[in-house]
């Protein structure tokens, strides 16, 4: 059986395991220890595995990670989410769909201090779900609208995933979160515009509420300033060069924890609860981001995403096509693989692919621009 026959196959068996329901940190670890242990013997994988565990974990870079995942804790904790959709509430809930747009607009905010889709659709549906079920909202516009604003989680800086990205790339992580901020705004109005084309068509799906006094709108936005205070103090941090991208995590992550003591809700229960959620969440990513590397060696081993790169540069296609194709996969994986575990399987492949196609930008800007 050649490399590309054997690697092919293991994907395969990746997405068999998926399809069981078998978590994809599990998964992905199984099939590279496996695809190793075939092409290289035990010995070796057991030697790699002594010094890619510690290299892994032990990475300054990473520790960015837990950092953004205790300020999204503490943000959730401080009642930040709340703030946000009672303020963009006031101001579009009595229009229709107002009230799904709002959670667009608080799901953005959130994004922009929280760092993840999950944590983001998570927060926002407890807090703005009960609402939309208040006003009549149908059950396919309420979730949508939670599970799209999800999504900006990933998009607006600082994200985790753009983090783990440039770790895999090589790329300059405050580079990547310039890059972010057009397309997660453009993404947050188009959302907001899907909204008020569904609610037009179909105008059962939601009711109107009541109209908020401008006092009350005022009131409600004040209350909100935190977020951008945060936000200013991470990401101007950053660009400014007062902080490396980790340190701006850390200075974030006390940031949200003081305000969170000063509103009174960091109890030690609190405190300890939070800690344990972004201690599970930091292991399942790094779970996740070990079983990548053992089937990123084994793949590199089969010379897979060299060989692949290799053919579709000899294709005399238009690079838009291939990319066309690109995110149709993606959008095919998404339906069943969370978006972390998308881009560490895929991104060894398709990166090298990327760059061999001629989309008129230089590599790193290829590399930022492809993200």
């Amino acid at each position: 059986m050649s490399g590309i026959e054997l690697g092919i196959l293991a994907l395969v068996a990746l997405l068999g395991l998926l399809a069981l329901r078998v978590p994809i940190g599990v998964a992905m670890l199984a099939v590279g220890l496996a695809g190793y242990a075939y092409l290289a013997g035990w010995a070796p994988v057991l030697s790699a595995l002594k010094g890619l565990v510690y290299d892994t974990y032990a990475s300054y870079t990473f520790s960015i990670v837990p950092l953004f995942l205790l300020m999204g804790e503490f943000a959730s904790q401080a009642g930040l989410s709340q703030s946000l959709f009672r303020s963009a509430n006031t101001w579009l809930g009595h229009r229709r769909g107002g009230v799904a747009m709002a959670t667009i607009g608080a799901s953005a905010g959130f994004g922009a201090i929280a760092g993840s889709s999950l944590a983001t659709a998570a927060t926002m549906g407890k807090v703005a779900l009960p609402e939309m079920r208040k006003y009549g909202y149908s059950g396919a516009l309420a979730t949508g609208s939670i599970a799209a604003g999800g999504t900006l989680g990933i998009l607006i800086p600082p994200s985790i995933v753009l983090v783990i990205y440039a770790i895999l790339t090589e790329q300059n992580i405050a580079k990547l979160f310039a890059a972010a901020f057009i397309p997660g705004f453009l993404a947050a109005l188009g959302y907001v515009l899907a909204i008020v084309v569904s609610v037009r068509l179909r105008p059962g799906e939601s009711r109107t509420g009541e109209r908020a006094g401008y006092r009350q709108r005022l009131r409600d936005l004040a209350r909100v300033w935190p977020v951008l205070v945060i936000f200013l103090l991470v990401i101007g941090g950053i660009y400014s060069g007062i902080f490396t991208p980790t340190e701006a995590a850390a200075v974030g992550a006390i940031g949200t924890g003081v305000l969170a003591f000063v509103r009174g809700a960091l109890t030690w229960s609190v405190l300890r609860d939070s800690l344990l959620n972004t201690a599970i969440t930091t292991g399942m990513i790094f779970l996740i981001v070990l079983g990548a590397d053992l089937i990123n060696i084994f793949l590199a081993l089969t010379r897979l995403p060299q060989n692949v790169a290799a053919r579709i540069g000899d294709w005399q296609v238009a690079p838009i096509l291939i990319l066309a194709a690109i995110l149709l996969l993606y959008l095919l994986l998404g339906m069943v693989m969370d978006s972390l575990s998308m881009i560490l399987l895929t991104t060894p492949i398709f990166f090298p692919v990327i760059l061999q196609l001629d989309f008129g930008l230089p590599p790193d800007e290829l590399a930022i621009w492809f993200r």
